[in-house]
């Protein structure tokens, strides 16, 4: 089994799409990728518009190869409402009619609608399906984060390869998990390798320490009983102190993020802004001191950027 993260916040996007290819079978993951409108109450540097030109043109090259693609929910950093990339596919999706509203049930309404005359479309929940090559299952709805957010409900993949005895879980924004009903479902399925958002600790104010360790504890439980080798990013990687906030989960030598992974040097773009910006204002800089090149001009983002 090959997996290979596209764009990532460690990777300077907000993103979790994920290409997986098991025998001759490639599986294209949640493929949306954008940038926050504004953090800091700072638009995005020209830095972080090529690190998603550079993520996009990922994601459109790997979709290309995929023969199967996987949306965990409609939060539109999980997915391009362009029915192009999905043309001539089978396309698993959220069901739009179940454990859906607000905004997402408009977005899943119109993906649905974009992707009947292109692509065999059909609702992922619960969904259970095998070839020669690998066996794919997908959860019931689970929580995006705790039980009862305002947020909604995502999807869970697990992907078998039975020739390797490997099974990827992709499990997206369970965010830690900090539901214990996430939690117990992805110790259920015995990942070996596990793909999941951390916990939200960049706006761990609002939401209380105690709920983001609930979020840790729930993930080294999860290794504890599986085993599992993880990849962690997405909200955690939002939190400039991302590193020294998750040293219990770092520690335990079995967990990276999507840069580390692939063997990068974590560029999480979206958390340094601010200091990007107060860098780009500082006169006088040295020669040779590098500069951040900052735009304030309006840009359209990627389809993306709100998590409602």
């Amino acid at each position: 089994m090959k997996v290979v993260p596209l764009a990532a916040e460690s990777l300077g996007v907000r993103s979790m799409a994920t290409y997986v290819e098991v025998g001759q079978t490639g599986i294209l993951i949640d493929p949306g990728a954008t940038l926050a409108p504004s953090r800091f109450n700072l638009p995005p540097s020209e830095e972080e518009w090529e690190a998603l030109r550079r993520a996009n043109d990922r994601i459109s090259a790997y979709a290309a190869r995929a023969d199967v693609i996987f949306v965990s929910h409609y939060h539109e950093d999980h997915f391009r409402s362009d029915p192009v990339s999905y043309a001539g596919r089978t396309v698993l999706v959220k069901d739009p009619r179940r454990m859906i509203a607000g905004l997402q049930a408009k977005r899943a309404a119109d993906l649905w609608a974009a992707l009947q005359p292109v692509a065999r479309v059909q609702s992922a929940d619960g969904c259970r399906r095998r070839t020669l090559d690998l066996e794919l299952r997908v959860s019931s709805p689970l929580p995006h984060g705790v039980e009862g957010t305002p947020l909604g409900f995502l999807v869970v993949l697990t992907v078998v390869d039975p020739a390797e005895n490997e099974r990827f879980v992709f499990a997206s924004d369970v965010q830690g998990p900090l539901s214990a009903v996430a939690a117990a479902y992805i110790v259920q399925e015995r990942p070996t390798l596990l793909y999941l958002s951390g916990p939200p600790s960049y706006i761990e104010k609002e939401l209380g320490a105690a709920l983001i360790d609930r979020g840790v504890d729930h993930l080294l439980r999860i290794v504890a009983a599986t085993g599992c080798r993880v990849i962690m990013d997405h909200y955690a990687l939002r939190d400039a102190r991302f590193a020294e906030r998750f040293t219990r989960l770092w520690e335990t030598g079995s967990i990276v993020t999507a840069a580390g992974y692939l063997g990068l040097a974590e560029a999480p773009l979206e958390s340094r802004r601010n200091r990007v910006w107060a860098a780009a204002r500082k006169p006088g800089a040295k020669t040779g001191e590098p500069r951040a090149i900052i735009t304030r001009a309006p840009r359209k983002l990627a389809k993306g950027g709100s998590n409602a």
